[in-house]
């Protein structure tokens, strides 16, 4: 049985493209794996908080030497990385919100980046190979020869952080242009934006089936 971690980070309850995306690679994986276990955590609703000092300290003392606040601090971070290391895929969906990840994406990223534990102190990432699919969703285009090319400050951060720290095996699926059809000035984009977001619902199901197919092989 494959456990499949989906982690939400856009801020809207309503109208989130990446979330609309990640709902179909989740509906296609529950269909091909119906036996198979789900943990979801929508940061927007219920975001974890910033790693602090006490959260900081609390993973560099021994726990019999800990405060309360650090103790509760380190207990919080235990429980995130136990969910990270007790599943075997991970869903991600990730708006760029001013040429970064949401910071509530980043909070959770700060709190199960953990020495010894998900991130390694030397040998092999114990998260190494694991696959990762990640949804990105960009209100305007950031593609070569697009006046914003360059400005994309997302999928560099996460290839690096997600990929070469964490060591898991990426897969990005991207949503250009959702901005569209609600601004004027994008109005003439918006039949490419409508393509750019049907293909991404058909690459996620796919992607989604193709997973449960060699982890249940």
């Amino acid at each position: 049985m494959a456990k499949l971690l989906h982690v939400d980070s856009s801020a809207l309850s309503a109208g989130s493209v990446s979330k609309e995306i990640t709902t179909t690679f989740r509906s296609a994986w529950q269909e091909a794996h119906p036996d198979g276990a789900i943990i979801y955590r929508d940061l927007g609703s219920h975001p974890v908080p910033p790693l602090a000092e006490a959260g900081i300290v609390s993973a560099f003392i021994p726990p019999g030497d800990h405060t309360a606040d650090q103790a509760e601090a380190f207990a919080l971070r235990n429980r995130l990385v136990a969910e990270v290391l007790g599943s075997d895929a991970y869903l991600f969906g990730i708006p760029m919100y001013n040429w970064g990840v949401p910071a509530a994406f980043k909070a959770w990223l700060d709190q199960i980046i953990l020495a010894g534990r998900t991130l390694p102190l030397d040998g092999p990432a114990p998260l190494s190979g694991r696959p990762a699919t990640v949804i990105l969703s960009y209100g305007g285009g950031y593609d070569p020869g697009t006046p914003r090319h360059g400005w994309d400050f997302v999928q560099p951060y996460l290839e690096t952080v997600l990929g070469k720290a964490l060591g898991l095996d990426v897969t990005f699926i991207k949503v250009q242009l959702t901005l569209a059809e609600r601004n004027p000035a994008m109005a003439e984009l918006i039949p490419l934006s409508r393509e750019i977001r049907d293909a991404a619902h058909v690459e996620a199901g796919t992607r989604a089936r193709d997973l449960i197919a060699k982890l249940t092989a």
